[in-house]
């Protein structure tokens, strides 16, 4: 049983924290601060330190892990190892020297494919056969340290950022407690990563979920799993930001951003293909069926999206 420091902020970090609470000790948890969210601008506590506080470990909030009060904390830890899990800062040398056995890092991608801050999104935007997650050592760099384990998963033609992020983060929680037994032993040899192969997924902006009709439907549609639940995507129709919940591509032609009926139902023309949207929903207002929302706006067929 290690003494563990566990690193992490969002959703996807808690079944790997929950599985290390089980099987080791977890001497702390260091999460971002809490952020004002909603519409009331409210501090939210990061789904890490409230599964944290719950289990009633220590928790640790600072803004950057260099700070004084921070590195005092954890070298007052002395713990044997850093488990790191979508925590949303890079861990400085100064930090990754601390513990006994370094720092691992459990990534949502197949390393070297995919390094950066959104590789599920990545690897749906595109096209990619399979993602995966990849247990490494931490190193100075984004995403470059040696290689523990990995493991790999199918994609669905209906994949979603959302959908595979839950897989993921449960393949990467199992992965990290059959991987770290044997590095504590030290019987699992870390292999170097070629850089040759590698490719960056960098943070996302919400500006990037507007469509551009001109792409063709296939990459559309990926676009549109690939940002659902966030940050979503949307075009631009009678002056508001009209949201594309769900949908699908198909063969058709029309002109990019025009909305025509075809085969019964509604569809959208794109450089290449029709994409035919199942769900919409327009700023304050709910989602609806495609169907519903051109009963309701029968000035739709025939518009022009995205101008």
């Amino acid at each position: 049983m290690a003494k563990i420091v566990f690193m992490g902020t969002p959703e996807f970090g808690l079944p790997s924290l929950k599985g290390l609470l089980t099987a080791h000790e977890v001497l702390a948890a260091v999460t971002q601060p809490d952020r004002p969210a909603g519409r009331r601008k409210a501090l939210r506590q990061s789904p890490v330190k409230q599964m944290a506080l719950a289990a009633g470990i220590p928790v640790l909030q600072p803004k950057r892990l260099r700070e004084p009060t921070a590195m005092k904390a954890l070298r007052e830890f002395d713990a044997d190892l850093y488990v790191v899990v979508a925590f949303g800062q890079i861990l400085p040398q100064a930090v990754l020297g601390l513990p006994r056995f370094g720092a691992i890092n459990v990534h949502a991608s197949l390393l070297p494919r995919w390094r950066g801050a959104a590789p599920i999104q990545a690897a749906i935007r595109a096209g990619d056969a399979e993602s995966g997650v990849t247990i490494m050592l931490l190193d100075a760099g984004l995403d470059t340290g040696p290689l523990l384990s990995r493991r790999a998963v199918r994609l669905s033609h209906d994949e979603t950022g959302q959908s595979l992020h839950d897989k993921l983060s449960q393949i990467g929680a199992d992965l990290l407690l059959d991987t770290l037994p044997e590095y504590l032993m030290g019987e699992r040899e870390a292999q170097q990563q070629d850089d040759s192969l590698a490719t960056y997924a960098p943070q996302i902006k919400k500006e990037e979920g507007e469509i551009d009709w001109s792409q063709p439907a296939v990459a559309i549609d990926r676009l549109v799993r690939a940002f659902r639940p966030w940050p979503g995507t949307y075009t631009r129709w009678e002056g508001k930001a009209l949201k594309v919940i769900a949908g699908r591509a198909s063969e058709g032609k029309a002109a990019p951003g025009e909305v025509v009926e075809a085969g019964g139902t509604v569809a959208i023309g794109a450089g290449a293909g029709l994409y035919r949207p199942d769900t919409l929903q327009l700023p304050g207002k709910k989602r609806l069926s495609i169907s519903d929302f051109v009963n309701g706006h029968r000035e739709f067929l025939g518009a022009r999206l995205g101008e």
